[in-house]
């Protein structure tokens, strides 16, 4: 393959152009989007509370102890908050900064462990950072706001690390210095999301020092100084959480790691081949590249101690196989595999021939056009919480993103027929990047249904301190954020059910105890599931006028003072702002 751009310096200039163009494209619509439940809303509302309460050592989610992960993201957004208000980009910087900053690392770190590129050919680095930058998991994982992110960049960090330490012509220092970066790295992947940032690094090590055989590799781990590092950056957190909460150890490391990879208990069970299509859609648009990178990546090169290819593969095999075997799936858990496939599939197109271009293209051509024709039939997905006429709206957006991925499509297709290989890997880079980007955008038309925000701009001008407000047997995440305090759940515990065993005053446990409280208070709120509020008594209807209604939900307020049949007036239960 040749490439139309060998001389270094226009290379040079070339990546920072990409650079600057690639972080506007990036970060250009971090707060376009309402923050949206469950994820978003969870996410965002725990820092919130950090920086409300003061304390960053126990995580609360609406008031309640949240052992769920670790802090090292709630930390980072909680300073976002500090330093630019409670905004929706900077709920979302944290996740946007990983991912952006995943990419640049491929560049710089891929450049490093492939050398320089051949003749003619651009860095693999710059290949791998473009992939990386454009495929479709990545991207939408990028722009929401989950902990995935986070976790991918630390254990990617990792594993390039391994490779820059272990090349055959690495020094003595610099292969300590890249192994205690690695250690460092595992470290921050644990109080990212816990024990899966030390657990899936050790094992491709060790799946890898059993392929290859090479047992002297363990001398160049740097065990103990690497160990040490672990624990010093690592443990405090862990310690100082646990001597606070006497439940956390339990919860934490007993529950929401082995109950959660050995059991259905959270409700995430999917089957073994749950992964495949993810792992398909997601690589999009660079599906047989990736294919065809991964394939080649096992094959040993000849006079080389350490197979760096073969380890990345190696790596995504575990990630892969790891998640895969796992009773709890989702399918952002696969996203660290992501930065090393995006390397591997580099590492092919700086090899790649015609045909694979030309058919990469066309493959992502004709994805578009089927997108574009079939976006219309979105609206047959209606249900009575997801009325068509709001599909209806999303549609245009899909249409738009499937025309810009064909358009993009048919582009690289000629230009790499015109063996213009780095112009078509460009253009379909930009047009994998702005598929994303348009489709994810596009779901804001659906945010009334999925986010709180438009309620909490009714409810917080009529809000004081002491002003309650109920969720009955229905809960969405984004309401605490929106509001900026915490809200009385009632009847529904959702993920906080052992939580709630822990403080149960801040819980009201049915109907009837609603009442009271309802009854009791002089002002107050609540949030009702539709059918839940039309089953209410009309004597309990009649202390209500509503604000919203839509398929998902009912808000209203209590108007006036009304004693309920058999029902005493209590102060109410619950958490208070």
């Amino acid at each position: 393959m040749s490439f139309t751009s060998p001389a270094v310096r226009w290379t040079t200039l070339m990546a920072a152009v990409f650079a600057a163009v690639f972080a506007a494209a990036w970060f250009s619509n971090i707060g376009y989007r309402k923050l949206v439940k469950a994820d978003e809303g969870r996410y965002a509302e725990i820092p919130r509370e950090m920086v409300a309460s003061g304390d960053w050592l126990t995580p609360r989610m609406n008031g309640f102890k949240y052992f769920e992960k670790p802090a090292l993201q709630y930390w980072a957004t909680a300073v976002a908050f500090t330093l630019f208000g409670q905004q929706d980009w900077a709920a979302r910087l944290w996740t946007a900064l990983t991912g952006f900053l995943g990419v640049l690392m491929i560049y710089w770190l891929g450049n490093r462990i492939c050398g320089p590129p051949a003749a003619g050919s651009a860095p693999t680095g710059l290949l791998g950072a473009i992939v990386l930058g454009s495929m479709a998991i990545y991207v939408f994982s990028g722009h929401f706001l989950t902990l995935d992110m986070g976790v991918a960049f630390f254990m990617s960090a990792a594993v390039l690390a391994v490779c820059l330490a272990q090349a055959d012509d690495a020094s003595q220092a610099t292969q300590r210095n890249w192994m205690l970066a690695g250690w460092a790295a595992m470290a921050l992947a644990v109080l990212s999301k816990g024990l899966i940032g030390l657990v899936l690094p050790v094992g491709a090590v060790g799946a890898y020092i059993l392929l290859a055989r090479d047992w002297r590799m363990l001398t160049r781990l740097h065990l103990l100084a690497g160990g040490a590092l672990f624990l010093v950056i690592a443990a405090p957190w862990f310690i100082a959480v646990s001597l606070a909460n006497d439940e956390f150890f339990q919860f934490f490391f007993v529950q929401e790691h082995f109950q959660r990879f050995l059991t259905k208990s959270h409700g995430r069970f999917q089957p073994w081949w749950y992964f495949i299509p993810i792992v398909a859609i997601g690589s999009m648009p660079w599906l047989l590249s990736a294919l065809v990178g991964f394939w080649q990546a096992w094959r040993r090169v000849p006079g080389q101690r350490f197979q760096s290819a073969r380890f990345l593969a190696v790596w995504c095999t575990v990630v892969f196989v790891f998640f895969s075997a796992s009773s709890s799936k989702l399918g952002s858990y696969i996203l660290p595999l992501m930065p090393a496939a995006a390397l591997l599939t580099g590492m092919q197109l700086a090899r790649a021939s015609r045909g694979l271009l030309l058919a990469q293209a066309l493959l992502a051509a004709a994805a578009g056009i089927a997108v574009w024709v079939l976006a219309p039939r979105i609206t047959g997905f209606a249900e009575p919480v997801l009325p068509a006429e709001m599909l209806a709206a999303y549609v245009p957006w899909v249409m738009s993103a499937g025309a810009l991925l064909a358009v993009c499509g048919i582009v690289a297709a000629a230009l790499a027929w015109q063996r213009r290989a780095l112009a078509s890997i460009v253009v379909l880079a930009a047009g994998g990047l702005g598929f994303t980007q348009v489709a994810g955008s596009g779901h804001e038309v659906l945010s009334p249904l999925y986010s709180a925000y438009d309620v909490a701009q009714k409810i917080r001008p009529r809000l004081n301190a002491e002003t309650p407000v109920y969720t009955v047997n229905t809960f969405d995440h984004t309401l605490p954020y929106y509001l900026g305090r915490t809200v009385t759940m009632v009847s529904y515990k959702d993920e906080l059910t052992v939580a709630i065993g822990w403080e149960p005053h801040k819980f009201l446990a049915d109907l009837p105890a609603f009442e009271r409280a309802w009854a009791g208070d002089k002002d107050a709120f609540a949030m009702f599931a539709p059918k839940d509020f039309d089953e209410l008594s009309q004597p309990l209807k009649q202390t209500m006028t509503i604000l919203q209604r839509n398929p998902r939900r009912v808000v209203v307020q209590k108007i006036g003072v009304v004693n309920l049949p058999g029902v005493p007036n209590v102060p109410a239960a619950g958490p208070r702002p």
